[in-house]
């Protein structure tokens, strides 16, 4: 028997979209389920709610961008405390032992085996489908938009942007992006805080954006500001006009 019972929802659920949208989003935190044999991976339901457990707020948003840009939307559904989706399954924080300041039980004294089997029931696939997609796309490869949220306090440490771009080695696009953002009234934009994006730290956009050889951004976006419907419709609506015209902005450059 694997990971997953027969009666658990798959790894990921897939948005299909118009083959002429240059966008595909994914977000690799969005859910927080854990697999029913892991029990909770021994914790209560208030830390399962935590941003230790998931990406809060992004599901929504994504949902509401992918349906306004007619883009297709990728969903990791399991939470990364089972098995972290945007890092390579061999670094140690792909199952993490302390998330923030919080242990985790569940993951004190993992075998390889274990470690096989989440990446095998949970990782593989959701990388597996991503892959698929970029290359249903043939020659019109997509932008790359991932889709993060990040707490507005870290271990007692404020963290006053209201959204952050990330890049790493093929920054155009999401500095035009970052600038565009800019541009909006009252807002504070990062690049490349809260965090930054490395081949060690991160797997979508190394593997799949910039081995691809595709254009993309990471987004972060504070979860305070999308924790209801209001703020996520908010923020869908305006990554809805952004993207676009930052697309519009990168093909005058080529």
């Amino acid at each position: 028997m694997g990971l997953l019972a027969s009666d658990e929802p798959p790894p990921f659920t897939v948005d299909e979209a118009a083959k002429d949208s240059p966008f595909l989003l994914t977000a690799d935190h969005a859910g927080r389920i854990i697999p029913a044999s892991l029990q909770n991976l021994g914790l209560e339901e208030p830390d399962l709610s935590r941003h230790i457990a998931w990406d809060i707020g992004i599901a929504g948003v994504t949902k509401r961008l992918a349906a306004s840009l007619g883009a297709a939307a990728i969903y990791q559904n399991y939470s990364r405390l089972v098995v972290d989706c945007n890092r390579q399954p061999t670094v140690a924080s792909a199952f993490p032992r302390l998330s923030e300041a919080t242990v985790i039980p569940g993951n004190a004294a993992l075998s390889d085996a274990d470690k096989a089997a989440r990446t095998a029931a949970i990782f593989t696939p959701y990388h597996r489908e991503i892959s698929r997609m970029i290359s249903a796309r043939g020659r019109n490869k997509p932008v790359y938009v991932a889709m993060h949220s990040f707490t507005p306090v870290y271990l007692g440490v404020a963290r006053p942007m209201h959204v952050a771009v990330l890049y790493h080695r093929n920054p155009r696009f999401s500095k035009l992006l970052a600038d565009l953002l800019r541009a909006e009234a009252g807002l504070v934009v990062a690049e490349n805080e809260p965090y930054q994006v490395s081949d060690e730290t991160d797997y979508g956009v190394p593997v799949h954006a910039e081995a691809g050889g595709l254009d993309y951004a990471e987004i972060e976006i504070r979860q305070d500001l999308i924790g209801d419907d209001a703020g996520q419709e908010l923020w869908a609506a305006r990554l809805a006009r952004l993207l676009p015209a930052a697309w519009d902005r990168l093909g005058r450059l080529e």
